[in-house]
């Protein structure tokens, strides 16, 4: 690619019924300098850009590299709907065309076609009605990429890693043991360092029980696992904190002493991130041989087909993956 060309971002629009065609259409109305690739149904974005009254010029795209991108235009790859959406009612029946786009993102994306992948909302409820087992674009991309990941969510004020991702909650316990653990960590310190410069990364470790387990009076997870596989990587040299109780973790006094933290469940810190940045959270895919940014929301399907579903969250996650483009290359 031509170094003065500006970076080819896919974009992909997630469940058609959703508003993520709409964040695509609105995206693409930003000047953000980027070579945006939607990678969806042309039909659905022209139908998109007509709700949001939003003037959008849709182009093919032929491959080629340009070094300005006009605000309000948008290449497009088209990956054709089965069926024609209708907003706020996803369709099981459009399930292929939503994973043949993330399919052609991945390949995209290893082949050096994209420099990274920008991800609007799924709902995976309608893959699975159409009976295809389906957790997440997580791991989708990881299973399509034979990658071991960590689901990273971000702010400009924090950076919060998952143990787990996608459990039921009484599945927690026993899916953290110490070899997954070890993984992990050594996942989030080596993206800590390459993605976003930090070259002696602090992370701090929430424990998995209330009180961080409280010396083993209110569970045993923490000795038995998380504290030696600590204590493991502290001899290599990691900054680790911890295990810290959720519930302190994130007061000020606390934060200033790591850089990231590590939760051992979904519902156990992101909380914490969206209600107070929810507008500028990126989810973040760690340990993809690609980059792999999206939004931290779901499909709203209430807000779909009416034009006011708020770009800020995607917008976010285009301009960090356009950062970690950048790093990427000076590195």
């Amino acid at each position: 690619m031509n170094s003065l060309a500006l970076p080819r971002l896919a974009l992909t629009a997630g469940e058609p019924a959703g508003v993520g065609p709409e964040l695509l259409i609105r995206l693409a109305a930003t000047p953000l300098a980027a070579n945006f690739i939607a990678i969806t149904d042309r039909g659905l974005l022209e139908r998109a850009a007509e709700r949001c009254g939003v003037d959008v010029r849709l182009l093919d795209d032929d491959g080629a590299d340009i070094q300005q991108r006009p605000s309000g235009t948008l290449r497009v790859r088209h990956v054709a709907l089965d069926v024609p959406e209708l907003p706020g009612q996803p369709d099981p029946r459009n399930a292929h065309h939503v994973l043949a786009t993330l399919r052609e993102a991945a390949d995209g994306c290893l082949s050096g076609r994209y420099a990274a992948v920008v991800t609007a909302p799924l709902q995976k409820s309608s893959i699975n009605d159409a009976g295809i087992p389906f957790s997440g674009h997580t791991e989708f991309f990881a299973e399509h990429s034979h990658a071991d990941v960590v689901m990273m969510l971000a702010s400009p004020e924090l950076r919060v890693a998952l143990a787990t991702t996608h459990l039921p909650l009484r599945a927690v316990s026993a899916a953290i043991d110490a070899p997954s653990l070890e993984r992990t960590l050594r996942i989030v310190h080596q993206a800590l360092r390459s993605k976003f410069g930090l070259a002696q990364p602090r992370i701090a470790l929430l424990g998995l029980n209330p009180h961080a387990g409280e010396s083993g009076h209110i569970g045993h997870e923490e000795i038995d696992t998380i504290i030696p596989v600590m204590d493991t990587l502290r001899r290599e040299g990691m900054q680790l904190l911890g295990p810290m109780p959720a519930d302190t973790a994130f007061v000020p006094a606390q934060r200033e002493h790591y850089d990231a933290v590590l939760a051992m469940y979904h519902d156990q810190a992101l909380p914490v991130l969206k209600s107070e940045a929810f507008d500028r959270t990126v989810n973040i895919t760690l340990g993809l041989p690609f980059i792999r940014t999206s939004v931290d929301h779901g499909t709203a399907l209430d807000l779909a087909g009416t034009g006011k579903a708020d770009p800020s969250s995607l917008i976010a996650a285009a301009r960090m993956a356009l950062d970690l483009v950048a790093r990427s290359k000076s590195s």
